[in-house]
């Protein structure tokens, strides 16, 4: 059964793109065939992540007018051939819940087992579209307060609004000393405050900056660090119990 994944964030600044681009190759190298959607139609970067910016032609704005049929729209990524890509258009459209619903059996007619699409951050208007065919959602947040906040402001629309049950939390960009330190809110803090269960950690990466620019999988540079908190998330999400990182 397919399984469409919504990752938002309360705010901007949490890393959302990049850990989606990372849980998704991760998914791929799983042998899980996976659709990433770039769904934040303000910024639109899930395509330079992942080095895919001269792939891309048509966006899922394309796909849910009826333009163009997801087989045709959708790019492949260069590394993994179970990754594809479907961008984010310019500007925004007129969406509709019937279009998204249409995006979401062609893409299970097309034998996706993951569609794992990069929602924007903060509450707009076009979420709701985008969270109508979500059967689950991750809420990306740093430790840091007004992080936490938004996270939680989030979660509280995505299942009182839009009916997702299924919302667990990422702790990214996580800086042990910091914690340590008594400079940062710790682990069981933020889960409190945000009232979620927890799908992962991840600690600060600067390898993720390098890659992000490059456009190179961090998958594919290294072992540990995001990339093994990336592929213990994959895990997790297929169904698998994987103790958490120690940091």
């Amino acid at each position: 059964m397919l399984k469409v994944v919504l990752v938002v964030s309360g705010k901007g600044g949490t890393g959302k793109t990049s850990l989606t681009a990372g849980v998704g190759a991760a998914l791929s190298q799983l042998g899980r065939r996976v659709l990433l959607i770039d769904g934040d139609c303000g910024l639109r970067n899930l395509d330079i992540v992942l080095g895919m910016s001269d792939r891309v032609v048509y966006s899922f704005a394309d796909v849910t007018g009826g333009a163009v049929p997801l087989g045709d729209a959708m790019a492949r990524h260069p590394d993994y051939e179970t990754l594809y890509l479907l961008t984010a258009p310019v500007a925004l459209p007129a969406l509709s819940e019937r279009g998204m619903e249409q995006l979401a059996v062609q893409a299970e007619e097309a034998g996706f087992d993951y569609v794992l699409i990069d929602g924007p951050a903060g509450l707009p208007a076009e979420l709701s579209f985008l969270a109508h065919i979500a059967t689950q959602a991750v809420v990306v947040t740093s430790t840091d307060r007004a992080c936490i906040r938004g996270a939680e402001r989030c979660a509280r629309k995505l299942e009182d609004e839009y009916c997702i049950q299924r919302i667990r939390m990422v702790l990214n960009r996580v800086r042990p000393r910091m914690i340590t330190h008594g400079k940062s809110g710790n682990i069981d803090d933020a889960m409190d405050e945000a009232g979620l269960p927890l799908l992962g950690i991840v600690p600060e990466d600067e390898d993720l900056i390098t890659c992000g620019n490059s456009g190179r999988s961090i998958l594919a540079v290294k072992h540990g660090g995001a990339a093994r908190a990336f592929q213990n998330i994959a895990r997790r999400l297929d169904g698998e119990r994987v103790p958490l990182m120690r940091l």
